[in-house]
């Protein structure tokens, strides 16, 4: 197996750690970022200078620039770039801060669209590389209280998508992941970020997600070791796929989003084409 570098963002936990632990264990380099060093001072110790971190708030844009270019100054290469940090923010729209809503924009889609153009030169110079987006399910269905966090993901969606085909000339691959609810410690940040409960949404659907959020009982059914494993494994793939759908609720979910959006398409075919210049 060829040795890669890897340049992963929030490594501290979730998906950013299990894929950063499963490839320093067979043999391959990681650059990562955290907020917090001593969450990775284990990995650190263990693997030397195998595992090269930076601290980095996604919220920091000259900082994303400096970063990304010290790691491939340092390290010579980046074979694979994994926009892994993020976060929800849940709750109906009103109730949300304007801090709540610009930190959440900032970090989900503005933040990673800066670590992909601070990286791109790179991947150009060397002809080639991966780019790896965590997205949801959500990017392609929505829930009501995920407002915000929906449109994160819809816009990095649409981001990545028309970047794909702007450098797959220069060997650039593209991939947006796609997963269903997993055992993270996701549901547990988000329910400690919740948007202003309003008495005018109880009852209503978009009041539900405080309740999805802090229901022991609602656990979900993804693997995260299986779908970090997933992730790495999809850089092998030819050609690569441009979504990676992890998790049956994720299929499923998507699958409903789509057909109903195909459906309510074409039923407008014909009022579309009545908008048209008129022939003659």
């Amino acid at each position: 197996m060829t040795e890669r570098t890897w340049l992963i963002t929030g490594i501290n936990s979730g998906f950013g750690r299990l894929m950063t632990e499963t490839l320093l264990a067979r043999g391959e380099r990681v650059a990562g970022t955290t907020r917090n060093l001593a969450a990775v001072n284990d990995l650190k110790a263990q693997y030397g200078e195998r595992l090269w971190v930076a601290v980095l708030d996604l919220t920091d844009t000259d900082a994303i620039h400096t970063t990304v270019q010290r790691a491939y100054e340092e390290l010579g290469r980046i074979d694979v770039v994994v926009n892994n940090a993020g976060y929800g923010l849940f709750g109906a729209a009103e109730g949300l801060s304007n801090e709540q809503i610009r930190h959440q924009l900032d970090t989900n889609l503005v933040g990673p669209i800066q670590v992909v153009r601070a990286a791109l030169p790179f991947l150009r110079q060397q002809a080639g590389g991966h780019i790896i987006q965590l997205s949801t399910y959500g990017g392609q269905a929505t829930h009501p209280g995920a407002s915000l966090y929906h449109a994160s993901k819809w816009g990095i969606e649409g981001f990545m998508e028309s970047l794909a085909a702007e450098v797959s000339a220069f060997g650039i691959k593209v991939t947006l992941v796609e997963p269903g609810g997993a055992r993270t410690a996701f549901r547990s940040a988000a329910s400690s970020n919740l948007g202003l409960r309003l008495d005018a949404y109880k009852g209503t659907p978009a009041d539900m997600v405080h309740t999805v959020l802090t229901d022991p009982a609602r656990e979900p059914n993804g693997d995260p070791a299986k779908m970090a494993a997933a992730m790495i494994n999809c850089v092998d793939i030819e050609p690569a796929p441009r979504r990676l759908i992890l998790g049956s609720d994720a299929y499923r979910i998507i699958h409903d989003a789509l057909s109903q959006r195909l459906a309510e398409l074409e039923a407008q075919e014909e009022t579309a084409a009545q908008t048209d210049i008129s022939a003659g």
